[in-house]
């Protein structure tokens, strides 16, 4: 449902440099002990699927858009899990990159090569997703397949880049990942105003100054292996360095990113000829609203004629990554990328004489927010902001089926950048909350004396869950079925239709039917023993973790229901009804009642989920845990029944 704008770089930087006092910094007399795997410390194993020998990379920046790049690196293989070392992938543009030195050597456990790749054995394709329909974007790729462990791989390669934004960033270690050696070395001019970010480290750099010129040296060694817990996001673990400098040239045009405002005011320039409309067409689009009272009504009339009138295809050439289709041609040809309907939807709104700002954001559930003490481009996406007074909306324009104002978790709760008259000014989206994330559902089931039970469930979903469930609409009616048995972990039926039903004031209506041939758990004499529900409000649970370091994500605060109707066969009677239960923890809480009609015949379960806050610091992670545990135990109490004597 929704779309990038960033262009597709499918670059692979697993490797860090230095050039200090050890001569191998330097990529002189590498020793062969980096090559024969029997000679990694102990504690370097511990943990590791793959062990980083040597990484050597060095950034010569020689001026704004201008840099040359040396990358080398040394990893040995341990397991399956690190086979990915063994490939060799890098981004490129044609008129604005040349890659050369191409090679990959493949060591055995001794160190003896056994194989070598260079840029004549690599595939060369286009580096688009399955949402492009042009860039310029390429990549080239090889792929060793590793026969055994441990393996050694050895990368080495140049680029020379004469269009970029940032100047990139160090990425010191990854998940299951240790590091023998590391280095990381940059050339810049003095005048260029460098900067530096640290994520997840503390590690700073020797500075040489010679010639008007600055070098910056890190070094790092014998990072022992770690494996990132559950739920943690990688951006808040991972260590790595981000670097940027002032001024910078992207295809041919010139910015500054040394503040926010500054980048913001380039991206305004971007934008500054393709943000209308003509005025015979601006005429129109007034008369279309002119009976509508409020503001907030005609931005939601106007969102809603966007949504039905345009569709989503990306293009992504040169500049195009960053600039906007014009709006006039979003109106005639009724298609463009996420740049483009923001703008487009801007233009509209400008015409009925209402302010809006073209807002750039990381995009991805729980994705790293942009830091705002860093200018730097962490971006991928745009989205639309309306400063209405007093209540601020936000479009996400891309999408057919979001609600006026209702963004998601693909871009809510971070900091976004809005291109203002005056530049850029980062500005938090808003964060849902659990009301605005439910799934409510109603069961029906009907037991019969054999053991068997038919269902009908009815299901109401809005906010991310209804996004869910829409986003699966296109999907083959088998892969629909496995997908909500999964999610809600429903038992495998005899029988299973599935149904959508309404999407109204967005709430999305989804219709089950199951049969069941043995519904019943266990069958002794009389008796019979159920799981008295069709569906789990909550069908996961977390390991326990003693001393658990990050905090945990979920991808939206949830409020979930389900009452569930029992009806009993006749000639049976309650023998044991599952306890009433209510269980809490600081950020959430569930209950579940169970009332027996005797009139009826009927059993009668009222369950609630409330999860109140995403994120779980690590400090309530234990509290989380018994929790999810205790709610586990909860939904999985018996209800017995027997036959009438």
């Amino acid at each position: 449902m929704y779309k990038k704008r960033s262009v597709y770089s499918l670059i692979i930087l697993v490797v860090m440099i230095f050039i200090g006092t050890k001569s191998y910094g330097q990529d002189k007399e590498i020793p062969k002990e980096f090559y024969i795997a029997s000679t990694i410390p102990d504690s370097l194993k511990e943990n590791a699927n793959s062990v980083v020998r040597y990484a050597n990379v060095e950034y010569n920046v020689l001026g704004p858009g201008k840099m040359s790049e040396k990358h080398h690196t040394i990893v040995t293989i341990l397991n399956e899990k690190g086979d990915h070392e063994a490939i060799m992938e890098m981004g490129y543009n044609r008129k604005y990159n040349s890659i050369s030195d191409i090679v990959m050597r493949v060591y055995d456990e001794k160190g003896t090569v056994i194989k070598k790749y260079h840029k004549g054995d690599m595939y060369d394709g286009a580096a688009m997703d399955d949402v492009t329909l042009v860039g310029d974007e390429r990549f080239l790729a090889v792929r060793h397949s590793v026969a055994t462990y441990p393996t050694t791989i050895e990368i080495e390669y140049e680029d020379e880049n004469q269009s970029l934004v940032n100047i990139g960033s160090w990425d010191i270690q990854e998940n299951e990942q240790s590091v023998q050696h590391s280095y990381c070395h940059i050339t810049i001019d003095n005048s260029a105003g460098f900067r530096y970010l640290n994520k997840n480290t503390k590690i700073q750099p020797q500075k040489v100054t010679a010639n008007g010129k600055s070098d910056y040296f890190w070094e790092v060694s014998n990072l022992k292996a770690f494996k990132k817990e559950e739920g943690a996001v990688g951006w808040k673990v991972f260590p790595s360095i981000y670097f940027a400098q002032s001024k910078f040239d992207l295809y041919g045009y010139p910015g500054d990113i040394s503040t926010w405002q500054n980048y913001g005011k380039w991206q305004q320039g971007l934008n500054a000829d393709v943000y209308s409309l003509t005025p015979e067409r601006e005429a129109e689009i007034r008369k279309m609203t002119d009976t509508i009272k409020t503001e907030k009504g005609k931005a939601a009339f106007l969102y809603k004629y966007m949504q039905q009138n345009v569709r989503y295809v990306s293009v992504q050439l040169g500049i195009g990554g960053w600039k906007p289709f014009p709006a006039m041609f979003v109106d005639q040809k009724k298609y463009g990328d996420c740049k483009a309907l923001s703008n487009y939807m801007g233009a509209l709104l400008k015409a009925v004489g209402i302010k809006s700002y073209y807002a750039i954001v990381n995009a991805e559930a729980n994705e790293e927010p942009a830091d705002p003490s860093f200018p730097y481009d962490y971006f991928n996406h745009i989205i639309r902001c309306i400063p209405f007074k007093g209540d601020t909306t936000w479009l996400e324009c891309t999408s057919y089926i979001c609600p006026f104002g209702v963004l998601g978790p693909f871009t809510e709760n971070r900091n976004a950048l809005i291109v203002t008259e005056d530049g850029g000014k980062l500005v938090r989206t808003p964060r849902s909350t659990m009301e605005e994330n439910q799934l409510n559902s109603e069961v029906h089931l009907t037991l019969d004396e054999d053991g068997g039970a038919k269902a009908q469930v009815k299901l109401l979903s809005s906010g991310e869950f209804r996004f869910e469930f829409i986003g699966h609409t296109a999907s083959k009616v088998d892969e629909q079925k496995e997908w909500v048995m999964h999610k809600l972990n429903i038992k495998q039926p005899s029988f299973f239709d599935y149904k959508l039903g309404d999407d109204k004031d967005g709430i999305k209506e989804v219709d089950l039917n199951f049969a069941y041939d043995k519904f019943c758990d266990i069958m002794t004499g009389d008796k019979q023993f159920y799981r008295p529900k069709i569906i789990d409000l909550c069908p996961f649970s977390v390991p326990v973790e003693e001393k658990r370091k990050s905090d945990y994500y979920f991808e939206v605060p949830m409020q979930k229901s389900c009452i569930t109707t029992i009806d009993l066969p006749a000639g049976f009677e309650i023998e044991t009804l599952p306890v009433n239960q209510s269980l809490k923890f600081t950020y959430g809480n569930f209950d579940i009642k169970y009332v027996y009609d005797a009139v009826k015949n009927q059993v009668i379960s009222t369950a609630k989920f409330n999860l109140n806050n995403h994120v779980i610091p690590a400090a309530k992670y234990t509290e989380m845990q018994q929790f999810l545990d205790a709610v586990a135990k909860a939904q999985n109490k018996k209800l017995v029944i027997r036959r009438k004597a």
